[in-house]
């Protein structure tokens, strides 16, 4: 684990500065500097393209990460990488033209009250177009573990970029077109600079051969497709389809909530990025001892440091509240129901990594679709009912289904679950300071408040995981900062 301990810390620190980042464009730069309407916009045209890209990258980077290392000669290699570079190339042409055929069309549906969004709605497949291939490039430093870089170009350039645009807009010295244009610019330039550092890894020369097994590894990659598709609309078909019944500043309010309780996914997004090769190996070696361990310790550890952060959030989200305007205000319902989606992601460890490069992962692709009808019938059922509130309960159900079906897979077909006795431990401590930290009302400024919760709530929490010795990884990484023996 020491690989994984050393660069999953290193993606941690970068992913919560970015997130860091993320949350003052989000609760404070947003919401003062732009009026609802226009935040709303950009979170729409965000959302929207995240819906496009995994389906224009066609799975080819989960492919790479998957196959990459059964391939054993330089050439067999850069055969591969020529396949997964040009595929999104190619992918992206066709959807180019159907978006081209459809435009008149796509504009139409914008006409009413959300038509702020026509002069922007190109954008949507521009900023899909970049992330496609910025995850491709990403993938490709991920299978010489090299992803420290790759994540902080993933969770900090952009939101740094923002940051400086919306500045600037509120500054005068730029339009409002020109921010949105420029918030596009930047995931184009990301892309870029992602390329040149994939290239300076590994440097394919460039041939018109096809990989051998091309017919495992063009399944592989359509059903990921299909499998990354599933966990993306399940993550964003909410905010689509809230301003589907819902005027546009709604995506705005949502997304506020949504990107709080998003937080306590950092650990897990952190981890991803070397656990998922290190699975891939494993299972290309069909080590299941090695496999069993690192679901095992990774369900634990993450479960750990996302149980204060979800702490943190439930027992502040009402402080938190009154530092933003109040036109942005939401049940605390919303946030506690997506913080609990977030904290059982972590607790499934590398589950969807065992899944997706194992030869189950078919399995999954028919769970996941399914889903993916309930989840859109939940939303038009409860969004024109509850409004915000019937969004966040839809998302809640279909997670849940979801994440309880792949630990039923991976327990059916590899006879391990994440679960340890330490897990039991870990869940009973963050019920009691949950509970204990959420009525304890303090009389004083929200930023106070929530420095002296985020303090004593940490500190204690820090110190029971401690000297139960809960984790043997999280009491080496506090020994290392104590500089105990």
């Amino acid at each position: 684990m020491g690989i994984v301990i050393n660069q999953s810390f290193k993606n941690m620190v970068t992913t919560y500065l970015g997130f860091g980042i993320g949350a003052i464009n989000t609760l404070f730069l947003f919401t003062y500097f732009l009026d609802r309407e226009h935040y709303g916009l950009v979170s729409y045209l965000l959302s929207a393209s995240n819906l496009i890209w995994p389906f224009m990258v066609f799975g080819v980077h989960s492919t790479l990460i998957k196959f990459f290392s059964s391939y054993k000669t330089r050439g067999e290699q850069d055969r591969l990488l020529n396949l997964i570079v040009i595929t999104p190339a190619i992918v992206g042409l066709v959807l180019g033209a159907i978006a081209a055929l459809f435009y008149q069309h796509l504009l139409a549906y914008f006409e009413g009250e959300n038509d702020l969004v026509k002069p922007y709605v190109w954008l949507i497949f521009l900023i899909a177009f970049a992330t496609a291939y910025f995850e491709v490039f990403f993938s490709w430093s991920k299978i010489y573990y090299k992803s420290v870089f790759g994540n902080t170009m993933k969770e900090v350039f952009h939101r740094l970029v923002i940051s400086l645009l919306l500045f600037a807009y509120y500054w005068e010295w730029i339009s409002i077109s020109f921010f949105i244009y420029g918030v596009a610019a930047t995931y184009v330039f990301r892309m870029l600079v992602m390329a040149l550092y994939a290239f300076s890894l590994h440097r394919p020369n460039f041939s018109f051969q096809l990989p051998k097994n091309l017919s495992p590894v063009l399944k592989y990659s359509a059903l990921i497709l299909l499998a990354s598709s599933v966990a993306t609309v399940l993550l964003d078909l909410d905010k689509v389809m809230i301003e589907h019944y819902l005027p546009i500043e709604n995506v705005a309010i949502y997304g506020i909530a949504v990107y709080i309780a998003t937080v306590i996914s950092v650990p897990q997004k952190a981890m991803h990025q070397i656990t998922n090769p290190m699975t891939a190996e494993m299972l290309n070696k069909k080590d299941r001892k090695g496999l069993s361990e690192l679901y095992h310790k990774s369900s634990l550890n993450l479960f750990i440091v996302s149980g204060i952060i979800f702490i943190w959030i439930i027992t502040n989200v009402q402080d938190l509240y009154e530092l933003i305007p109040d036109e942005y205000s939401i049940s605390i319902l919303v946030v506690l129901t997506i913080s609990l989606v977030k904290l059982s992601d972590n607790l499934l460890g590398n589950n969807n990594s065992i899944l997706f490069n194992s030869d189950y992962y078919r399995i999954t692709l028919a769970v996941g679709v399914v889903l993916v009808f309930v989840a859109f019938l939940m939303n038009v059922l409860l969004i024109p009912e509850f409004g915000i509130e019937g969004a966040a309960l839809a998302s809640f159900i279909a997670f849940g289904v979801y994440n309880i079906s792949k630990l039923f897979i991976v327990y059916s077909k590899f006879a391990i679950t994440p679960f340890s006795p330490g897990t039991g431990k870990v869940l009973l401590l963050i019920s009691i300071f949950s509970i204990a930290f959420y009525f304890l009302n303090l009389p004083f400024h929200p930023v106070l408040n929530i420095s002296f919760k985020v303090a004593i709530a940490g500190l204690m929490y820090a110190l029971l995981i401690y000297f139960l010795k809960i984790s043997a990884e999280v009491n080496a990484v506090i020994d290392r900062f104590t500089r105990r023996p």
